[in-house]
């Protein structure tokens, strides 16, 4: 019995049965899958980020400290070297010398304290691009570098760059998705519900996008991309190229649903009433797909998250010093410098989590709008 009917059987041996619609249904046997509503919460946190990321940030993505390249994980500390206990978290100076090979070998300078402050002033920004402002969440006093992450090779706060990254890393999943997710609507309907010569065409399209492998795809569509583009024109010239090759898996599966529901009675009766096919294709045929169509989308963010992360890490994607998820792994592909300085690898680690959370939230989506669910569970 799935998890939903033993819900609602539950429910009608203590007499508190509602008639519910499959809606509600669904969005109550959502709320109960454990593993949905944590991947839920931590993508509410990983967006909360993304929207205030010059808050959360405690540097500028591209406040570099060279003297600082590759500088360790700072570890703020509560107790002093004599034992005594700080209300206030602090953070030590640091100095470096070299060794053998001009590597930097950094030290504590522990005759130097620099304290935590929360909403400390930095770099002035515009908080959601409007209001000017220049408080951030925490920081410490300068010339202290507060590095919780490490440092990158130019002495880049790994955290910051973070935060910022997930600005391109989180987006680019949901706009390209919508954007494949509205062809992939408009076209699968359009096949499905006019069929013969249309049909035919659009199939042959389709499977001729699906045959070539997505990073070939993907390589030769960003190379007609002209030169000289700023990050943002990449940015959203990346979102249209995954838009673009990842429409058609969702068209052919719309198709065959629409091919199914364009016989139901309620179509046939649009039909009868003189109704123009676009507007039965969008107002009719359509919505009834939706609760594929969402599961679909979200099950595929990942994906997108992961497209736009492999083009930025061989270069072809978001470039240095706007970050990125992807970009900010170029240095970890050496496995020299990995294994000096294994916090480059962090950007990895949020990439795992989206994408988990997201397959989780996916996962519980399609439990729950399952139509034989909640089909079970209205009888």
């Amino acid at each position: 019995m799935s998890q939903q009917a033993e819900t609602v059987a539950a429910e009608q041996s203590n007499g508190q049965t509602e008639s519910l619609s499959p809606l509600r249904l669904s969005l109550r046997a959502l709320r109960r899958h454990r593993m949905a509503m944590h991947g839920f919460r931590i993508l509410v946190v990983l967006y909360v980020f993304t929207i205030f990321a010059d808050f959360f940030a405690p540097y500028h993505y591209d406040d570099q400290r060279r003297d600082h390249s590759y500088h360790p994980p700072l570890r703020p500390h509560f107790y002093d070297d004599e034992g005594n206990f700080s209300f206030r978290p602090f953070v030590y100076g640091s100095s470096y010398t070299f060794n053998d090979y001009y590597q930097r070998i950094y030290t504590q300078d522990r005759s130097k304290k620099y304290y935590l402050r929360f909403f400390a002033r930095g770099q002035k920004y515009r908080l959601l691009g409007l209001l000017p402002t220049n408080v951030r969440l925490f920081g410490v006093d300068s010339p202290g570098r507060l590095y919780l992450l490490g440092a990158d090779h130019v002495g880049r706060d790994v955290l910051s760059r973070v935060i910022y990254g997930s600005r391109v890393s989180m987006t680019v999943g949901l706009l390209g998705t919508s954007v494949s997710l509205i062809i992939g609507l408009l076209i699968g309907g359009i096949s499905g519900y006019y069929g013969g010569t249309i049909d035919l065409l659009i199939q042959r399209l389709c499977e001729l996008i699906m045959l070539i492998p997505g990073l070939y795809l993907l390589m030769i569509l960003y190379s007609t991309l002209p030169a000289g583009l700023s990050s943002v024109q990449v940015y959203f010239g990346v979102v249209f190229i995954l838009a673009f090759i990842g429409w058609a898996g969702l068209a052919r599966v719309i198709r065959g649903m629409v091919l199914s529901i364009a016989k139901q009675d309620f179509v046939t009766a649009a039909v009868a009433a003189g109704l123009p096919g676009w507007r039965i294709i969008v107002r009719h045929v359509l919505p009834s797909t939706l609760s594929y169509a969402i599961v679909a989308a979200s099950l595929s963010i990942p994906a997108y998250i992961l497209g736009e992360s492999a083009l930025s890490l061989i270069g072809m994607g978001i470039q240095d010093p706007v970050p990125s998820w992807g970009n900010m792994l170029q240095k970890a592909v050496n496995i020299s410098e990995l294994a000096q300085h294994p916090w480059i690898l962090w950007p990895g680690f949020f990439i795992f989590v989206a994408v988990m959370a997201f397959n989780f939230v996916g996962d519980g989506l399609r439990d729950a709008f399952d139509p034989g669910s909640v089909a079970g569970q209205q009888a």
